[in-house]
C-alpha cells in the first residue's frame, strides 16, 4: 500500500521538500530524492523494492556493455530479461488462465503480486538501454543518478513515462526557486483536487451503477454511469500526471505534458493524440517505427498500428477486456484512415462520434470481464424500460454534490483555450506576479489553497481511494 494522500500531502512531502532546500549540494540532493523513493515505494510492500533495484542495477551494468562491444547481443539479452520479468509479474496467471480455457488445461498457477507501477519503471528502463543503442544519449556511468532516473517518485508508479533524455541534464545540474516551487506546488494541487473533488466523485457513482444487476439498468442509468467513469479516468489519471509534473518542477525537473485536453478531440487519432501521450509516444518511438511504421505500405501499415494498439490494450493490465479495448480503438484508426466519409463529417458530428467511440471504449476497459463488458453496452443502446429498481438506481446517482462535480468535470475539460494557454505560458516564463495578469496569477494562487484545504477536508473522512493506474 502507498502512502495515503494525507499522509503524502501532510507528512512526506513536507519533510522531504525540506530537507530538500537544507541541503547545499546537488549530490546530497540527488541521494536525498532517491532515498525518499525508496521509502515511498517500500511502504507497506518492501520486498518490491529489491526488485526495482535489481532492474536499475541489471540495466546499469548491460547499458555500459552496450555502449561498449556487442552491442546487439547484449541489446538482446536486456530486452528479453526485463520483459520476461514484466511478463512473469503482470501476465503470468492471465497467460495460464487462457490456455486453461482455451484447450480445457488444468494447469496451476502460483498467486503473484503485482509490483506498482512495473509497467512504468519498465517502459522508462528499456528506453534509456535502446536510446544507449541507437547513440541518442550517453550512457550513465554513476548508478545513483541512474536509479534516480528509474525511482523518482513523483511519477514512479504511474507515469508519465519519462524518457532520459529528458531529465539527464537535470540529474547533474539543476535549480530551485521561489517562482518555480510555488508554480510547482499550484500545478500539485490542481492535480490533487482533480483525483479528490472530482475523480473519487465520479468513481462512486460508477461503481454504484456497474456493480448493479444488469437487468437494473437502463438506458438512461448506463450512460450516467459509463459517463461518469469516462470523467473519472480523465481526471484520475490526468490529476497523477498534473502532481507528478507539479512535484517535478519543485525539486528542478521538467516532464514534459501526458494529457492535452483529450476530450476535445475531433477523431480517434487525435484522441490519441493527447491522451496518456507519454505512453502512445514511447509505442511510437519503439515499437511503430521499428516495425516499419507507415514506410512499407498501406496494408504492412495498418498491421503495425494494430499491433501497437494491441500491445497498448494488453499494457494496461491482464485480462481480455483491455485487449479488446485496444483492438477496439485500432480499428476506428483504420477507419478514419482508410474511409474518407469520416474526415468529411461536420466538426461537431466529429467530436460527438469520438466521444461516444471512446466512452463506450471505456467500457469495456472497466468491465471485469468481456461478457460483463458486452452486457453493459447493450444496455446503453437497448436498456429501454423504467422498473422500479431502475428508476431508483438513478435517483440515488443523482445527488447535488454529484451534480455540481459532473459540471465542474464537463468545464475542466474544454477550458477556454486562450486563457488556458496564457497562463501556461506566464508559468514557463516564471512570471509569478509580474505584468498585466498579477491579478490573475494572484486569484489562481488563492484558489490553490482553497482547493488544498477542501482536499484536506474530504481526505479525512474519507478511506484509501488509490489511482487507477497504480494497478498498471
Amino acid at each position: 500500500m502507498i502512502f495515503s494522500s494525507l499522509e503524502f500531502v501532510c507528512v512526506f512531502l513536507p519533510i522531504t521538500f525540506l530537507l530538500y532546500c537544507i541541503l547545499p549540494s546537488i549530490k546530497l540532493r540527488n541521494g536525498l530524492l532517491i532515498a525518499a523513493s525508496l521509502l515511498f515505494y517500500a511502504y507497506g510492500e518492501p520486498v518490491f523494492v529489491s526488485l526495482m533495484i535489481f532492474s536499475a542495477l541489471f540495466n546499469y551494468f548491460m547499458a555500459r556493455g552496450i555502449a561498449g562491444k556487442k552491442k546487439k547481443l547484449l541489446l538482446v539479452i536486456t530486452l528479453i530479461v526485463n520483459f520476461a520479468m514484466l511478463g512473469v509479474f503482470k501476465y503470468a496467471m492471465f497467460f495460464v488462465d487462457s490456455m486453461n480455457g482455451l484447450f480445457h488445461l488444468n494447469i496451476s498457477c502460483p498467486q503473484i503480486d503485482l509490483p506498482i507501477g512495473i509497467s512504468f519503471f519498465t517502459f522508462q528502463v528499456v528506453s534509456y538501454v535502446v536510446d544507449v543503442y541507437r547513440g541518442k544519449v550517453e550512457v550513465q556511468k554513476s548508478f545513483p543518478k541512474l536509479l534516480l532516473y528509474i525511482s523518482f517518485f513523483p511519477q514512479l508508479i504511474a507515469g508519465p513515462i519519462v524518457r532520459y533524455t529528458d531529465i539527464s541534464k537535470a540529474l547533474d545540474e539543476r535549480s530551485m526557486n521561489i517562482e518555480n516551487a510555488a508554480f510547482g506546488l499550484r500545478r500539485f494541487i490542481c492535480g490533487l483536487a482533480k483525483k479528490v473533488l472530482i475523480a473519487n466523485t465520479m468513481g462512486s457513482v460508477a461503481d454504484a451503477i456497474f456493480a448493479a444487476q444488469i437487468d437494473t439498468v437502463n438506458v438512461l442509468g448506463a450512460w450516467i454511469g459509463a459517463i461518469a467513469y469516462l470523467m473519472q479516468i480523465y481526471y484520475d489519471f490526468s490529476g497523477y500526471s498534473d502532481m507528478a509534473i507539479g512535484l517535478g518542477r519543485m525539486f528542478g525537473f521538467e516532464f514534459r505534458e501526458n494529457f492535452q485536453y483529450p476530450y476535445g478531440a475531433a477523431s480517434i487519432q487525435e484522441f490519441w493524440k493527447r491522451w496518456h501521450i507519454s505512453l502512445s509516444g514511447w509505442f511510437k518511438e519503439y515499437v511503430y517505427i521499428p516495425l516499419g511504421g507507415n514506410r512499407k505500405g498501406k496494408f504492412r501499415s495498418a498491421m503495425n498500428r494494430m499491433c501497437v494498439f494491441l500491445l497498448t490494450g494488453l499494457w494496461h493490465g491482464a485480462n481480455w477486456t483491455f485487449v479488446l479495448w485496444g483492438i477496439y480503438h485500432g480499428l476506428f484508426l483504420l477507419l478514419e484512415e482508410y474511409v474518407p466519409f469520416v474526415k468529411k463529417l461536420p466538426k461537431w458530428l466529429n467530436h460527438v462520434y469520438t466521444m461516444v467511440v471512446v466512452c463506450v471504449g471505456f467500457v469495456m476497459f472497466r468491465a471485469d470481464t468481456v461478457i460483463d463488458g458486452f452486457s453493459y453496452i447493450g444496455q446503453m443502446f437497448t436498456g429501454f424500460f423504467n422498473s422500479p429498481a431502475a428508476i431508483a438506481l438513478v435517483c440515488q446517482q443523482m445527488t447535488p454534490y454529484f451534480i455540481v462535480m459532473f459540471l465542474a468535470a464537463v468545464i475542466g475539460m474544454a477550458p477556454i483555450r486562450f486563457l488556458a494557454n496564457r497562463i501556461r505560458k506566464q508559468e514557463e516564463n516564471s512570471a509569478l506576479l509580474t505584468g498585466k495578469w498579477k491579478w490573475m496569477q494572484k486569484g489562481l494562487f488563492t484558489m490553490a489553497f482553497l482547493l488544498l484545504v477542501w482536499c484536506m477536508v474530504r481526505l479525512s473522512g474519507s478511506t484509501y481511494n488509490p489511482f487507477i493506474y497504480f494497478r498498471f
